[in-house]
């Protein structure tokens, strides 16, 4: 009963109001219903295409502003003083003539393919590219499918504004990425660059020979009249074997393969198409980092020059997760694609009984819905999970996210759906920056602090402090203290706002410090940040400062000099000597697994009751990457890190024991916060 409850928002109607939005008319040949880009309606009644949607920037072509104001190929002609013939047929949408020689209408409406083709890859691929039906044996029109024409409006974004073209696309299975990109980049070296060198490598030879092959045949199928020299097709380039050229393009393309890093390196490429990257082998000898930087060391950052990186997943800790990761951490110069499966047309069944179907949604089914898959390929999925033992199999192979694509061997420790709800509080920060004092260390540094902009910097607010100080401990600051070199785990300062618990809702992150720091530095920045935020209750993870000197001597001499300058400092019950001895108190939080568990379940606890606003993304994808181990010990997968969140949890933790409270006129509370307390 509690299932159906909770599913009631999935109606039978939403389902059919989702398909119709999914499955609206589109046409590659007149550009109706097309998504990538502006478009603009276009009549001309006697053309094979009476009525065409071109893209915006096309309009401003001295041949489209003409033939709009004669408002027809035959009006244009006359005005033009052509004499056309009294049976003059209408030319074919594609130009082709099939007998004799082309009429001035067959000829106007090819200058007019000349043109739009420039501008509309969908167009152009419908017309004159063919490819194999995976559905069937027979060559059909190249026409974009959807997650095609989402991954198609990301470079054409790129292209149409001057930019380098750089992407690096994670897939699914079976929707054509590798054939957009080579036929995008086949685009390029055929209708707007001549002398524009490309390269393709897989992971084995093979491979790029048969995404080469797609190049083959578009040739093979490519009309003479839409080139300047004549028929294009391929011949070798100067006894090269892995190296063909274009006749009347004079563009060259190289396969290579990540077996035989050879034959690519010194390429001079303007483009690079490199696939399944993840399956590169990576050896003491060769590397995939040596030959990214082989092939794409001398392309140009120019208009037009394009790298993608692409392929489907193979594990974590490889150098195609980790570029996926920067990349999507906006580190890299690619722009980051995830094609999920239920965005692929082909992965959905009909549903008999819908009502039934919704009735039985699990949590992970209902984040699908929740995603934007259909009812009918939440079905297909259903069906598809019961050839697999493990779900986590069949994550690898049909991932819904860009976590699943990359197999883990742990479990997740924080529902989906629940982190999915979390995000929608995320959003851009109201300043970038960092704080300073008037000295990086000592008294002064809690005197004078001030904020200061920099783009990229460490700090981030989203809400400033409030302007009158009524509430004791109205806010948190929690510090994870992580390593000093930039490839070591951050440092992180969350601030919490408690304000609304008093009102019984939730806590707010409204503040975060992210970034590399000597520990020394790092208390009194954390002191800093907290003072401005009305003198918060500062909350110091102890265990780095604990376990990297003996006997916790540097850690203790560290927050005991801090406390003497910043009064509202966290601190735990340390275990007697002897017994009957009263517990002394030690400075910080100190994590350990029976607190980590508490900790952690406390976050679990936050999530499932909406307990806390996040609005760091980097925050969430952190609760995607958590997991419990085989071993039962809890942390990232294998390449990830976990310090925000783990602010997120010492955090949650603390709000959810102790209430800020209202400060009566005249009191200012001295006693040192610890367990005993909370």
């Amino acid at each position: 009963m509690a299932n159906v409850q909770k599913n009631e928002a999935i109606t039978v109607e939403a389902n059919r109001l989702r398909n119709e939005r999914l499955k609206r008319f589109y046409s590659p040949l007149t550009g109706e219903g097309s998504d990538t880009g502006d478009r603009r309606p276009v009549q001309l009644p006697d053309a094979p295409i009476p009525l065409q949607y071109i893209p915006a920037a096309m309009c401003d072509e001295s041949l489209v502003q003409q033939l709009t104001r004669a408002g027809s190929l035959t009006r244009y002609l006359q005005q033009q003083g052509t004499e056309l013939p009294d049976s003059s047929r209408t030319p074919a949408p594609d130009g082709e003539v099939d007998e004799g020689d082309p009429s001035p209408l067959d000829n106007l409406w090819r200058e007019w393919i000349r043109v739009r083709i420039r501008y509309d890859f969908e167009f152009w691929a419908f017309s004159f590219v063919r490819i194999k039906d995976k559905l069937g044996a027979e060559d059909i029109p190249f026409t974009l499918n959807r997650p095609q024409r989402r991954i198609l409006g990301m470079l054409e974004e790129m292209r149409t504004t001057n930019r380098p073209i750089r992407l690096i696309l994670l897939k699914a299975r079976q929707w054509g990425g590798s054939t957009l990109i080579q036929i995008y980049m086949a685009w390029i070296q055929l209708v707007h660059r001549r002398n524009w060198n490309s390269v393709i490598c897989a992971h084995i030879k093979e491979s790029a020979a048969n995404i080469k092959g797609m190049y083959s045949k578009l040739l093979a199928n490519y009309p003479d009249w839409l080139l300047e020299g004549g028929k294009p097709k391929f011949r070798p380039f100067e006894r090269m074997a892995n190296t063909s050229v274009i006749v009347g393009r004079d563009c060259r393309v190289t396969i290579g393969s990540a077996e035989s890093q050879e034959s690519v390196r010194g390429i001079d490429a303007a483009m690079a198409h490199l696939s399944e990257v993840a399956f590169w082998r990576n050896s003491r000898m060769k590397s995939p980092e040596q030959l990214v930087r082989s092939v794409c060391g001398s392309i140009m950052l120019l208009p037009y020059s394009m790298v993608v990186m692409e392929s489907t997943a193979n594990g974590t800790g490889s150098y195609f997760h980790q570029e996926c990761e920067r990349a999507k951490r906006h580190e890299s110069d690619k722009q980051f694609a995830f094609v999920p499966w239920f965005e692929i047309e082909m992965y959905a069944i009909p549903v008999d009984d819908y009502d039934a179907l919704i009735a039985t949604l699990n949590d992970y089914e209902r984040m699908l819905w929740e995603r934007g898959a259909t009812l009918e390929a939440i079905a297909w999925y259903r069906q598809k999970r019961k050839e697999y033992a493990r779900h986590t199999d069949m994550m690898a192979e049909y991932p819904s996210d860009d976590i699943e694509a990359f197999c883990y061997s742990g479990e997740r420790v924080f529902d989906p759906t629940l982190v999915e709800k979390l995000r929608r509080g995320c959003c851009a920060p109201r300043f970038v920056g960092d704080i300073h004092g008037k000295e990086l260390t000592g008294r002064e540094a809690l005197e004078s602090i001030e904020l200061e902009a920099k783009p990229g910097g460490p700090l981030q607010i989203w809400e400033y402090p409030a302007e009158k100080h009524e509430i004791r401990d109205r806010y948190l600051a929690v510090v994870d203290i992580g390593g000093r070199s930039d490839v070591a785990d951050y440092s992180v300062i969350a601030i919490f706002d408690r304000y609304w618990m008093l009102e019984g809702g939730p806590a707010e992150v409204v503040a975060q410090w992210r970034g590399h720091i000597d520990h020394d530095l790092l208390a009194w920045k954390s002191a800093q940040l907290a003072a401005y935020y009305q003198n918060a209750l500062l909350v110091i993870e102890s265990n780095t400062l604990e376990t990297e000197h003996d006997d916790s001597e540097h850690s203790a001499y560290l927050l005991d000099t801090l406390s003497r300058y910043y009064e509202n400092l966290y601190a735990r019950q340390a275990p007697p000597d002897s017994i009957g001895q009263r517990p002394a108190s030690r400075w910080g939080f100190h994590m350990n697994r029976a607190t980590k568990v508490l900790v952690i379940d406390a976050q679990r606890s936050a999530l499932r009751e909406g307990a806390y606003i996040e609005h760091d993304a980097q925050a969430c994808y952190e609760h995607d990457v958590f997991e419990r181990k085989p071993n039962g010990s809890y942390g990232a997968m294998e390449g990830h890190h976990d310090d925000i969140l783990i602010t997120r949890c010492i955090g949650n933790y603390i709000c959810s024991r102790d209430l800020p409270s209202f400060i009566k006129p005249g009191h200012r509370g001295e006693s040192i916060v610890n367990e005993s307390s909370i």
